[in-house]
Order: structure tokens, then sequence, then C-alpha cells
């Protein structure tokens, strides 16, 4: 089918091009039908769909959707640092659409991980912009290569529940750029999403739905998107607003309350008409896009899609810790399995992405199929926290009689979901107590978390295994099994840091803010970037990772370098040195030696994901543009590379370097100093030549400080004196000089200075 546009557009009634602004279910865009314009269908969510089929008015609880495959969600495909395995899982859901005849799926939620508090970080995949951008532009290109469209959401700086439809996140210039946009713009200009999704709350005092500066500077302008934008469910504050603004759809339907709205703000002044007419243009190329690429012959092949989510379930699971090689286990020893999340795993999360499953499979039946010898103890009751001690005595008494115990513990669907935050990162107490009274009595204890977001262990130490499984889908008690038993070798790493306790964390005095505003005061020391700066020990560092098989970095090397452009390619040889096959993720980091501007120690910059049998050797390579070393300079609103030495770091987490080089950049023109009497010696001294121009003032100034016949030629000058000397600003000269003070040569010092940094800046 093709619509012709112009033709709709100049034959619709104002009150019609006002109608396709809104909803006309809580699933459907409004059809024209008297111009035959059909509406299109979206539906959650991000890992799997929840489909609702509703007629107009129609109400149905947020639970009764249609059956379908629960994928992991998005820390768990975060952690698996695997670009191609996130565009499979998209393309599986892609098809799933059109077997469903769905247009648009709602998704990816891309938002960062600013505290392990949010109740929808099992959405979410990272604390880190570059990992959550990469990650969502791949999962966006897999549904999208299905000819059906996505919604990246939600845009910006969605990072709480608390109050999340009012609160305001206050947030400077150079953190949004760095962090809370740096991902969406990622995901934008590597996957052209067919939607975006605005979040509820506002930015600096707007709302997300009505905010210019984003929807139209940012993510048009600047990142060149050229789909349409739609609001969150209810996220409409001033629909008119948001249409100027650059917002097309409100969503879900609003009757004709708000159509009427826009219809009296065009005839009043306040809205023109050709604004509307290119929000309608909009919608329409989405929904011409969206029924050209109908595919008819699609089928929803559910044991298909269920063994794949399984297959990428076992590729989100990191092995956290692995002391003794007590895993992989062995099936033929006696091995207890305790905890309720064995016989019934906790695998999604609550709210919007709900999903209602076509087969979930659980840890317990799955390693039994392995011929394992299990024995189960339910341990604890799936969702009260509550220590059941009857429970709890059946369990350690199994774990006392077998060679080792495997604990399932994690967070129950009361402790996060969509809607509020959490109040503490702690497990359920009842959980820490069982796993205290098994360890208590079995030396051998594996510990297997269920859980969307960071954790707190106090019992970290005093295991040997621990195992994140996050919210890893239907399939995650199989992809477990098949990880605890060594059919599959872990390979995933943290996408986010594990602080030890939850004050550790940047946000913990700045989260969830009062009842109008939270302020972003750690600035772009989001997650590792703080822990780094602060030279704290987390629990787990971001990047953290282990493997039943051992990588080996070589040979890190420069292939090619242009110092003017900041264009370097690096790459770096990776052997598997173990005794079985097994994927290594290798995390490249960039580190400024000697910023001169305050920067986080080190930020990742690109990451490869590589597969190696016992012994093989592969060579991954990268290509750094400027961006790589840039940061955001609020003084010229621009992207600045500083000139310098930095350090390319080959890592196999943020606090595991196993290789290092060390480039010069020539680094972008230096900025231009705003010279005034107020203006500090020392900042003047940071410009290249500028002590030719100075010596005569430091000199004249110094003698205040040092004796009349001190040898400036031969003799150093003390440090102290030296600082004090140029830690004042040029109109001191008048008191530090006194009678050898002329004022003529304030005005000279100035304008020198000037004519050096126009010549300065033409040499470049």
């Amino acid at each position: 089918m093709k619509l012709d546009i112009d033709r709709f557009i100049s034959s619709m009634t104002l009150t019609e091009k006002a109608s396709l602004c809104s909803g006309f279910t809580n699933w459907h865009t409004k059809p024209i039908e008297r111009l035959g314009i059909p509406s299109i269908m979206v539906a959650d969510g991000p890992h799997g769909l929840r489909k609702q089929e509703l007629k107009e008015n129609e109400f149905q609880m947020i639970h009764d959707s249609a059956v379908s495959v629960g994928f992991p969600t998005g820390p768990g495909l975060a952690a698996s640092f695997d670009r191609d395995l996130a565009f499979r899982m998209g393309e599986a859901l892609g098809n799933e659409c059109q077997a469903e005849n769905i247009q648009i799926l709602l998704g990816p939620g891309a938002n960062i991980k600013r505290s392990p508090l949010c109740g929808r970080n099992f959405e979410y995949y990272s604390e880190d912009p570059l990992v959550a951008g990469e990650i969502a532009a791949a999962w966006i290109n897999g549904v999208q290569s299905k000819n059906v469209g996505t919604s990246l959401k939600h845009f910006a700086a969605n990072n709480q529940e608390t109050r999340r439809m009012a609160i305001s996140a206050e947030i400077d210039e150079r953190t949004l750029r760095e962090i809370y946009w740096a991902n969406f713009e990622r995901a934008v200009k590597k996957s052209k999403p067919w939607t975006v999704m605005t979040a509820y709350n506002k930015t600096n005092g707007v709302y997300g739905s009505e905010n210019a500066e984003t929807l139209t500077a940012r993510l048009r302008e600047d990142w060149g998107f050229d789909g349409f934008v739609m609001t969150d469910w209810g996220a409409v504050n001033d629909h008119v607003a948001g249409i100027a603004a650059g917002c097309e759809l409100e969503m879900p339907a609003s009757g004709k309350f708000t159509d009427q709205l826009v219809v009296d703000a065009v005839r009043n002044g306040r809205l023109s008409e050709e604004t509307l007419d290119c929000a309608v243009r909009r919608i329409l190329t989405i929904v011409d896009r969206a029924l050209s690429g109908r595919d008819e012959s699609a089928v929803f092949n559910y044991e298909k899609d269920h063994a794949l989510a399984r297959e990428i379930a076992a590729d989100t699971i990191v092995l956290l810790k692995n002391d003794g090689a007590i895993l992989p286990l062995n099936p033929k020893a006696e091995i207890a399995f305790i905890g309720a999340y064995a016989a019934a795993p906790r695998f999604q999360g609550g709210g919007s992405s709900h999903t209602n499953a076509f087969r979930i499979e659980n840890a317990l039946d799955s390693a039994r199929a392995y011929g394992a010898n299990i024995g189960y103890a339910q341990g604890f009751s799936g969702e009260a926290d509550e220590t059941d001690l009857k429970m709890q005595a059946q369990a350690v008494e199994l774990a006392k009689k077998s060679d080792v115990a495997v604990i399932f513990a994690g967070l129950p669907d009361s402790f996060e979901s969509e809607g509020y935050d959490r109040t503490h990162m702690r497990l359920p107490d009842c959980q820490n107590a069982l796993i205290r009274a098994v360890r208590a009595v079995q030396p051998n204890v594996v510990v297997v978390l269920h859980n969307g977001s960071p954790v707190e262990m106090p019992w970290a130490a005093d295991v040997d295994g621990i195992l994140e499984a996050y919210l890893g889908g239907e399939a995650i008690g199989a992809a477990v099994s098949d990880v605890l038993f060594g059919s599959v070798n872990p390979s995933a790493k943290l996408a986010e840091t594990f602080p030890t306790h939850l004050e550790q964390n940047p946000s913990a005095l700045n989260f969830p803010g009062d009842s109008k505003t939270v302020e972003y005061r750690e600035g772009i020391f989001v997650g590792y970037r703080y822990y780094d700066a602060k030279k704290l020990e987390p629990l787990f560092p971001f990047g953290h990772g282990l493997s039943y098989t051992e990588f080996q970095y070589r040979n890190a090397r420069i292939e090619e370098i242009d110092p003017v452009a900041a264009d370097v390619r690096v790459a770096v040889d990776i052997t598997n040195a173990g005794p079985r096959f097994g994927k290594e993720v290798v995390e490249l980091y960039i580190a400024p030696l000697k910023a001169k501007k305050k920067r986080p120690v080190q930020e990742l910059r690109d990451f490869a994901k590589v597969a190696l049998e016992p012994g093989e050797t592969k060579t991954v390579r990268f290509s750094l543009g400027r961006r790589a070393f840039a940061y955001w300079e609020t003084e010229i609103h621009d992207w600045y590379v500083a000139g310098g030495e930095y350090e390319i770091r080959f890592s196999a987490s943020s606090r595991d370097c196993r290789a290092a080089l060390t480039v010069r950049l020539n680094g972008d023109p230096i900025l231009p100093i705003e010279i005034t009497p107020d203006t500090l010696v020392c900042d003047l001294l940071e410009y290249p030549g500028a002590d030719e121009i100075l010596t005569p003032l430091i000199r004249g100034i110094a003698l205040t400080f040092l004796p009349e016949n001190f040898d400036f030629d031969s003799e150093k000058i003390d440090p102290t004196i030296l600082n004090m000397m140029t830690g004042v600003p040029l109109h001191s000269m008048r008191s530090w000089m006194q009678d050898r003070f002329d004022p003529q040569m304030l005005e000279n010092v100035i304008d020198q200075f000037k004519r050096h940094m126009e010549k300065v800046a033409k040499r470049r």
C-alpha cells in the first residue's frame, strides 16, 4: 500500500489534521475513513510482545495480553556486550510483530542507570551511554530489518519512577551532552528509529513532550531523526505546545478534547497550520512505511523463538565469582538446589513490559535433564520477606548431606517494578538469612541471582561462586543450568557497577530529589566514572565478568594515526589460553593524561566480542575518531579535543587493563581566553608562548618578594613565591609593583596577548 501523502494533507479538514495527532485506542493511531487513511498498531515491549487488542474506549488490565515469548530484559542484553545478539533478538521480535500485525514496537528503553534504586532499571541497559546506545541501535536495526518500527525511549533523563510525571531533572549542559543525551544520539544516528517516545519527567523545568531543545534542536537538527515523536502513555501536559516543540502524537486516545484544543490553537494563531501539517506529514510517512512493509506471510514460531530466548539468555549470565573453580558443576556430584527461584524463576519485571510467557523453563527441571543428581528445598517463599524456619531448616539439612549447594536468590516482584523505586539495595532479609545458614554447614556454595539491578551481597566473601542471571526471560532457568554444568561458557560482563552498599553510589545523596526537582549533582561522574575518580573499590566493577577459560592480550599496536584529525586505528591480539571454547569482551577505554579540564579518569569508547577455540588467536581492531577523545566544552557549546597525550587501554574490565598504548594528539585550536584586568596571570601562562609576553610583568611583581639584586637568569625562584606571583590578577600589578607601575603597561600586556592569541589560532 502506498499513501499519497500530499493529496491527503491538502484534502484534510483542520479537524481531521488535529485528530491524527492523538491516538484512536490505547494501541492504535486514528484512521480517517473518509479519505481511506488506515490506523496502525503499536505494542509493548522491549523484551517480548504485550499485545492487547482493544476497541475504542475498551479497557483491559495491564497483564491481559496475548501469549508471547519472553526474552532477556535490558541489563542482561547489555551485559552480553554483543551487538549481533541484540540484532538477532530484535529481528525475532520484528518478525513476531509482522505475524501479529503490529507496526511499531515500543522500545528499546535506553535511559542511563543513574541509581541502583530506579524501579525500571530492569528495562534499561547500562550506566554508560556508549553501551546503552550501541545495544539499543543493534536491537532497533534488528526489529526494523523486518519493516517494523521501533520507539526509542524515554527521551530524556527518565532515571527514576518517584514522581516521574512531575519531577524536573536538573542537569547541566555538559552532563546532558556527555551522559544523558549521548545514548540517544548514538542510537538515533546508527539505527534511525521510526519513532521516539518522550519521557514523563521534565528536564530543567520543561516537560519532555514539549521540549523544543531536545525534540527539534537536538533530535532532528543535530542528529538527523526523520520519524515522528510520540508521548509516553498519559505524558501530555500541553498538547499544543508539544506539537509546536516537535512531539507529533499524543498517546493514548484522549477522546476529542485535545483534538479541539489543537483546532482552536490554529484558529487563534497560537499554532500555525504549517506546523500542524508538518506533524501530520511525519505521522503519515511512518504509517505509509509500515503498511508498505507489511509481510502477510510472517509466522510467529513460538518454539523457534523460545530456543533463541534460551540461547540469548545463556550469553547474558555474568559469572561474578568462581573461587576454586567451583563451576562448572560435576553432574555426578550430590547437588542441592535451594530457593524458590530454582523451581519458579523470576524472569521479568513488572509494569508495561510484562509478558504472558509461552513456556517458562526452570533450573531444577533443566538440571535434571543433564542427568544431575539434584535435591531441592524451597528455603523461602518466593514473594513475602518472611523467614520460614521450617523451610530454612529443610534447606540446611539438604545442604549438609550434599557436595555443593546452589542457592537461587533475587528480588521478588514487589521489590522492583515500573511505577515506584526501590528504597534500599538489599535482598529480602529471609534470603540473606538462608544464605548464611546454608554456608554455615556447607563450604561449597554458589549463589544464582535473579534481579534487574544491583543488590548488596553481605555474604559475597563467604561463597565460592556467584552467577548474575538478571531477569533473563522465560528460558532463564534452562540457560542457568547450561552455564552451571558448562555446556555454555559464560561470556557476559556487567554493564553497570555493583556498589558494596547504596551509599557508595554517586547519586546516593541526590536521589530521588524533593517534591519538584532532582539535582544531578554528580554531573558526568556516573557509575564507573565516579568510582575511578574517587578511587573506590566497588563490590564488582563495571565490565567485570569471568569465564571458564583464560584470555591473553598481546601485541597491542597503533596501526594508523592522524594526530591533527584525532583519527586513530589500533589493534590487539586475543588468545584463548584455556581448555575450552569461549568468548571474550574486549573493552577499549581512553584515558586523558594530565588533563587540564575536569574529566573522568577513563571512558569506554568501544568494545568487541570475539569467539575463540582453545589455543586460537584473533586480532581485534578499533577505529577511533575525534569524538572518542573529546569532551563537551560549555564555553563554545561544542565537542572539543584537547591537545596532549591519551592512553588507549585494552581491558577485561574497567579495573583490569591488559595492554595500553599512548598517543599524542595535536588537539583542536586552543580556546580563546577573555582577557580583562581580572584575568589571573597563571591562566594566561597556560597559553603557548605566553611566558615571553608575561616575563617582564612577572619580574616586576617578583621584586616585591625577592632581593633587589636577584639574578633572574641564573637563580631559581622558590616555587611558593612563584605560585604567589602568578596566582594574582593583572590589575594587582598596581599593588605589587607600586612605584614601578606604569598604567600603560597593563594595556600593553592585554593588547599583546590578544594579538598573540590571533597568531596562534591562525597557525593551527
